[in-house]
């Protein structure tokens, strides 16, 4: 009805808006043996300034897929909500789910309807990972897919991370990652991983453990998507910073 009204094709004043909106900033994924686990730390930034503690950057995209938003947080929020709702009409439309691989083409496509405001600085940049209903090996069934900002989709090997402490997650997944992992030992690896980031990225939040906040975590394997309640991911972050407060360098 109104195709103007979509992320990308909405007209914006010349010069770079980069510091005008919260950026969200670390996302990680890491395949298991049972699926792929995703987790993403809770701060937004605007400049140097916390925009919000809390907010949630890893969502269910649908019942056997999640996806995680680095970037301009309103943008990439609205961006998941549409892709929540395309896989939505698609399955009810079509009778079928759409395969993991044209999840991913599909989200590669709403990422470059945005690249104009990319280039005015309001750039998005998400995660997608899930569990491959038709993968011919369920071991290899957790699959990860990354993207550049022009909507180009890969598809990453075990483990990857996007966001402003990408760098130091991934520095610390490539020396603990293995082949094989299970979710719970991949979900713990995945918040150690953002406390490192935290370490050393001012954008990433660690955990707050004065004010129980704690990363988002979910999983997607054959029994579909699932995120770790509070009470759970407490224990793990708490383990993770006692074990820290032992050996702060890891």
């Amino acid at each position: 009805m109104a195709p103007e009204m979509l992320p990308g094709r909405r007209p914006l004043p010349p010069g770079m808006a980069a510091d005008l909106a919260p950026h969200a900033t670390t996302i990680v994924a890491i395949a298991a043996a049972e699926g792929v686990v995703m987790a993403g730390d809770r701060r937004a930034t605007m400049g140097n300034l916390i925009a919000q503690r809390d907010i949630e950057k890893v969502h269910p995209a649908d019942a056997y897929s999640l996806v995680g938003i680095a970037g301009t947080a309103g943008i990439g929020i609205e961006l998941m909500r549409l892709f929540q709702v395309e896989l939505e009409h698609y399955e009810k439309i079509e009778g079928a789910m759409l395969s993991l691989d044209g999840k991913a083409n599909r989200l590669a496509s709403m990422i470059r309807g945005n690249l104009g405001a990319a280039m005015q600085g309001l750039a998005v940049v998400p995660l997608f990972a899930g569990f491959d209903l038709a993968a011919a090996d369920p071991a290899r069934a957790g699959r990860i897919f990354s993207f550049d900002v022009t909507g180009g989709p890969y598809e990453e090997t075990g483990y990857d991370a996007i966001g402003s402490g990408s760098l130091f997650a991934k520095s610390a997944l490539k020396k603990r990652y293995r082949v094989g992992l299970s979710v719970e030992d991949a979900t713990r690896l995945a918040v150690e991983a953002l406390y490192d980031a935290a370490d050393d990225d001012t954008a990433t939040g660690g955990p707050d453990l004065t004010r129980r906040i704690y990363p988002v975590v979910m999983t997607a394997t054959a029994e579909g998507t699932y995120r770790l309640t509070d009470a759970e991911t407490a224990t793990i972050a708490e383990g993770v910073v006692a074990g820290r407060m032992e050996n702060p360098g890891g």
